[in-house]
């Protein structure tokens, strides 16, 4: 009787710990090659990541679900092997398994939705890692940062005061992505009612020009700034409105940039912005 059991241990035993040890290795592998392969996708398009090019930003959220359902299916097999090296009865337990199944989905709803959520986000590429997005989650708010990592399960954003949310992809009701292929940068500027338009459009026209000559404007802007013209009439005030087609992600820093470049001409010719 001990030889036998000791027979049982040598064998059995020994294979369900080597099965367990390689799931472990196996596991710490696949972690490490999609790290490398994130890392190498990123240094490929050597930029930053907010204007990290879209199929570079897919690519990567792609590959950590690869990793993670490669994972989930290495365990599941795992399982099943240690289960028959037991000689327990895999085939009778299909029908138990299935009742706790159907009474545990009941509670797991929320589980499949954000699953599923995150499988047509990742396949409709409406966003990746380095997008900055605002995600409006369905019990109200919203919460806007830089996409940290994409699972199926979750989206982590970082906002610009370094704070992270994580949202269940199933309570997404609305993204709104503002670095997808291009942005624009949008300047309202107020000025007195009763300054000379057409001085004011010929003051801005200089100014759509000088940003291409800027220090740091031109690498940012797709093209030349455009003035639309008159946005809108007050009582004391003219607003008019510039536009400019910029990199993803940098319409906020552009916008800056050509404030203060507008602000500088307009009081070079004397015109005062409105309080």
């Amino acid at each position: 009787m001990t030889a036998a059991l000791g027979h049982r241990f040598l064998t059995t035993g020994l294979h369900i710990a080597l099965v367990v040890m390689f799931a472990i290795l196996a596991t710490r592998a696949i972690r490490w090659g999609a790290a490398r392969l994130g890392r190498r996708l990123a240094e490929a398009d050597d930029r930053d990541p907010t204007v990290r090019s879209e199929r570079v930003k897919h690519r990567q959220a792609v590959a950590s679900v690869i990793s993670s359902v490669a994972i989930g299916l290495m365990y599941i097999g795992v399982a099943i092997d240690i289960a028959g090296r037991l000689s327990l009865p895999v085939g009778s337990l299909v029908a138990p398994v299935a009742v706790i199944g159907a009474a545990l989905g009941f509670g797991a709803q929320r589980l499949v939705a954000d699953l599923l959520s995150g499988f047509f986000v990742i396949t409709e590429k409406q966003y990746g890692f380095g997008d900055l997005v605002e995600l409006t989650v369905s019990t109200g708010g919203t919460a806007t940062g830089t996409v940290e990592s994409v699972t199926l399960r979750v989206t982590t954003l970082r906002t610009s005061e370094g704070e992270v949310y994580t949202i269940p992809n199933g309570m997404i009701a609305k993204s709104l992505n503002l670095s997808k292929d291009w942005a624009r940068a949008v300047v309202d500027i107020p000025v007195p009612a009763s300054a000379d338009i057409t001085h004011v459009n010929e003051v801005l026209r200089g100014v759509s020009a000088a940003a291409m000559e800027d220090d740091t404007l031109p690498e940012l802007l797709l093209d030349e700034p455009q003035l639309m013209g008159v946005e809108s009439i007050q009582v004391d005030t003219v607003n008019m409105r510039m536009v400019a087609r910029t990199l993803p992600g940098k319409q906020f820093e552009v916008a800056r940039r050509l404030r203060a470049l507008v602000v500088s001409a307009l009081r070079r010719e004397g015109i005062a912005t409105a309080a």
